[in-house]
Formats: structure tokens, sequence, C-alpha cells
């Protein structure tokens, strides 16, 4: 039976926008208060999985058993690396040279970037329907930095954008990965995986930016809350939603990242956004709704009334 959203669920799919949608003006914050992109992605993940593994106690979780961690653990290995460790230090440290709403645009090109691989590497073959909104997708990345990467070698911006791109594909990758990934009690991989990104990026702090100490209410704050909410409370959020509402309900959160994530550096971060962005925005939409078409119109049928 088609699981039906409830108003908690929508409650909840618009709070979860909102949270990730504000992590890059968050990021921003931290930046501005003297924290690395290394020692910022490596406090999000640790204190995520902190979180996490807090949970799977008070849940009485049991830690998967030798046998299955054998069978799992290139998963965990590979979802902990691409859809933490790599994209949180990619994100990180290109918002040191792009605005925070490019950063949030570059999330809407995770579908597009999931379609060829899951065509390839996974049981979701593509049509001439989804060819056709990846082509779109990609027309309006190419728009957004297009005129940055004639420029390469020439700043630092053309690569900060390329790392938020980058970024959007580790994500797409990590998603392959997570649905290949054997049956396994979502809790407990959620903080399997953030645990496999901590282990990956505390060395690499200590290493390049050393031990962080505390920057004040404003920068620590923000460190302390990409740890705890656009991590660890996003990721119960989701389980949440996808166990009650469906996966395919929970797709609509892809649509509102950027819009939030523009609207806060708009406001709180006074950031002036070029032209191409709203030519880019629009096309990368439209693409995602070609490419979702299906989808959409088997959702909404089912939405309340």
């Amino acid at each position: 039976m088609m699981p039906q959203p409830t108003p908690a669920n929508w409650l909840a799919i618009l709070f979860l926008g909102l949270i990730w949608g504000g992590t890059f003006m968050v990021v921003e914050v931290a930046l501005a208060g003297g924290y690395g992109p290394v020692t910022i992605a490596c406090a999000r993940v640790s204190l995520g999985a902190a979180a996490m593994l807090v949970l799977m106690a008070v849940l009485r979780r049991p830690f998967p058993s030798a046998a299955v961690v054998a069978s799992v653990w290139p998963y965990l290995l590979g979802i902990g690396i691409f859809s933490s460790a790599l994209p949180f230090f990619l994100f990180s440290w290109g918002q040191q040279y792009v605005p925070s709403a490019f950063a949030g645009l570059s999330t809407t090109a995770v579908p597009l970037f999931v379609l060829p691989l899951a065509h390839v590497f996974s049981d979701e073959p593509m049509s001439l329907r989804k060819s056709l909104g990846t082509v779109l997708g990609f027309v309006g990345a190419m728009v957004l930095i297009g005129p940055g990467l004639a420029n390469i070698g020439q700043g630092a911006e053309p690569l900060g954008q390329v790392a938020c791109l980058g970024a959007a594909l580790c994500y797409a990758a990590g998603s392959i990965m997570t649905r290949r990934c054997p049956a396994i009690d979502p809790v407990t991989l959620g903080a399997l995986t953030l645990a496999v990104g901590a282990a990956c990026l505390i060395p690499a702090m200590l290493l390049v930016e050393g031990l962080p100490g505390w920057n004040g209410p404003l920068a620590g704050g923000a460190i302390v809350f990409l740890g705890l909410f656009p991590t660890a409370l996003a990721a119960l959020l989701r389980i949440a939603i996808i166990r009650s509402a469906g996966s395919l309900f929970m797709s609509l959160v892809s649509y509102q990242i950027t819009l939030w994530t523009m609207f806060f550096g708009w406001l709180v971060l006074s950031e002036t956004l070029p032209g191409r962005f709203y030519v880019a925005l629009p096309l990368v939409l439209i693409g995602l709704a070609i490419t979702q078409s299906d989808s959409l119109r088997r959702m909404f049928r089912h939405a309340p009334r």
C-alpha cells in the first residue's frame, strides 16, 4: 500500500529543508570566525557521530555482529567518505571563495548526478525523459559555473565552484552506495558511517589545521549547530520521514534547499547574487522536475487534500 503523508510528515520535510538550507549560512559564520574548512567538516561529522552513537545506546540498538560488519564494511567505508567526510570538506573549502547560495544551488545537481550513476551501478535505468532532464540540469550547472571555468588558474573562485559541484557528485555516489548496501538498521548505519567519516577527518584536521580552540560563542556555536542539527538531527528526521511517508515523499526536500540557502544568504549575509544564478536555478529545477515527473505525479496524487 502506498504510504500516505500526514500533516506531521509535511511539517517535518519543511523543517528538514529549512535545516539543510541554513547549513551553508552557518558554515560561512564558522569560516568567518576563524575555523578552517577541515576543522569545520571534522567537527560536524564527529559531533554527529557522537550524537548518533548516543542515540543507538538510548534506543538499545545492538552493535552489528562481526559477520554483518564483514559483509557491509566496504559500504560503511564508502558511505562514510562520500556522504559525509569528503562533501563536508569540499563544501567548507569551496565556501571560502563562493557565496553560500552557490553552494546551496550545487545541491540541486545531486539527483541529476544520481541518474547516470544509478543507470550504470544500480537498478534504475535511464529513459529518454530522464536523459532530457539530466541534460537540461547540466546546462543549468554550466550556466552557473561556465564563466568561472574560463578563469581557472586566475584565482580561487572557479576552484571553489568546482569543489561545491564535486561535493554534490560525492553525495550522489554516496546515495548509490546506500541503496546497494545490505539491510542494516538505519540508525546503526547512520552512526557507523558518520564514525567512519570522523575517523577520516580527525587525523587530517590535526595534520593540516591542528587542534581547534573555542573561537567565541558565535563561531563555536556554529560548529556545535552543524554537528547536531544538519548532521545528527537531520539524519533522524530523514529516517522517520522515509519510514512513515516513503522515499518518494522524501525527494521533495531537494526542491527546497537552494531556495532557503539563497534566502538566508541574502537576508543574513547580505550576499549579492549574479544574474546567472537566476537563469541557472530554473534550468536545474525544471530538469529535476522532468526526471522526476512520474514520481511527482504519484506523490501529489496521494497527498492530503
